[in-house]
Order: structure tokens, then C-alpha cells, then sequence
């Protein structure tokens, strides 16, 4: 099938097969006579698999290992499944520190008052360092001894 179809049939963009293809993820296809790119249902399967690792948040690098890992049948699940299980410690992880931006932004927003702008809460906060910041939240936090 041609490079329209094989984008159809795997959800992938254009532009994103031909990267694919120049970051070597994906082979060089065949080329018609004509010079059109000519993509195999294992081909298009292959670019599924990249797209839905890439849905899944892994980075091209731990996609070409998985990809690696597919291709050799004598690789064990197990080697699968530590590139899995980092990959969902680092979104847990990425999870946690959204979670504490929100919740600093979040208080920053609380105390905005809305009026005057020398007195801007949010202004304020972004001119100081992170962990002053994050300790004035925790002093609020905490009970004073």
C-alpha cells in the first residue's frame, strides 16, 4: 500500500512515517517502479506499534528497545516488562510533580486578590526561588510549636 494508505490503516501522520523512517524506527519501504513508497501489513503493523507506544507516553528511544525486544523471539517478556514497569514509575513521578505544581499554583491563585498589581500574589511567586516558595507552604501547613 502506499504511504496515504499505510497512514490510514495505522493512524500515523505523513510526515511522522517519513520521520519514523529517517530516525530509523522503520525500515526504508520498497519503492514502486514510479518511485512511491510501498508499505506490507507487517510494516503497518510496526507503525502501530510505534504509535501506540508513543500514545502510552515512551520515548522514541524506549520504543526502538521495545521494538528491538519484538523482533528478537529469543528476548525474554521479562526484559519487556522492566522498560514497562520504569516507564510507569516515571509517569507516576511526572504525576506527583504535576500534582504539586497544580497545588502551588493553586495556592498562589487563593491568595490573588485581584487588585492592585504591586501587590500581585501571582507576580509575586514566579519572581521567587521554588523552595522558598514550597517552604512558606509547608510553614502554612504545619502547626507552629
Amino acid at each position: 500500500m502506499k504511504i496515504s494508505e499505510a497512514a490510514a490503516a495505522s493512524g500515523c501522520h505523513l510526515e511522522t512515517i517519513r520521520y519514523y523512517e529517517r530516525s530509523g524506527l522503520m525500515p526504508s519501504p520498497a519503492r514502486t517502479a514510479s518511485g512511491y513508497r510501498e508499505y506490507s501489513t507487517a510494516e503497518v503493523d510496526r507503525l502501530r506499534f510505534i504509535s501506540r507506544g508513543r500514545e502510552l507516553g515512551f520515548s522514541l528511544e524506549e520504543i526502538r528497545s521495545l521494538l528491538s525486544l519484538d523482533d528478537d523471539p529469543t528476548m525474554s517478556c521479562c526484559d519487556v516488562d522492566v522498560i514497562a514497569r520504569e516507564h510507569l514509575t516515571d509517569i507516576r513521578n511526572r504525576i506527583r510533580e504535576l500534582s504539586n505544581m497544580a497545588a502551588e499554583l493553586e495556592r498562589v491563585i487563593t491568595q490573588c486578590a485581584g487588585g492592585e498589581r504591586d501587590h500581585c500574589a501571582i507576580l509575586g511567586a514566579l519572581r521567587q526561588p521554588a523552595d522558598t516558595a514550597a517552604s512558606k507552604a509547608q510553614d502554612r501547613r504545619s502547626p507552629s510549636l
